[in-house]
């Protein structure tokens, strides 16, 4: 028989943070970008995208869970990716065998 530990949530409650999001039902292109994007679009994309998060009540969940899962494409927590890796790196976060 196995032991479930009680420490464990409901995946649910790691989750629930998502509904409160300003991001709620905006399209997810507003958040990730395609691939060949550059320059002054990407740009102004990526601010776009920030500029949501910057009114989000969830803001820190999100760049919580984005450093944690890791979620290494999009803006997540008002950072695009460049930025949390950056910041990851200061953080010592390693994301899989590679350290960032």
């Amino acid at each position: 028989m196995t032991v479930v530990s009680k420490a464990l949530k409901p995946v649910h409650d790691q989750w629930e943070w998502q509904y409160q999001g300003a991001c709620n039902g905006v399209d997810t292109d507003e958040f990730f970008l395609e691939e060949n994007m550059r320059g002054k679009t990407k740009r102004t994309r990526e601010l776009n995208a920030i500029a949501i998060c910057n009114t989000c009540p969830v803001k820190q969940a999100c760049l919580d869970h984005a450093l944690k899962v890791p979620e290494v494409y999009g803006v997540w927590g008002g950072m695009n990716e460049e930025s949390r890796h950056a910041l990851a790196k200061r953080l010592g976060i390693v994301y899989g065998i590679i350290r960032i």
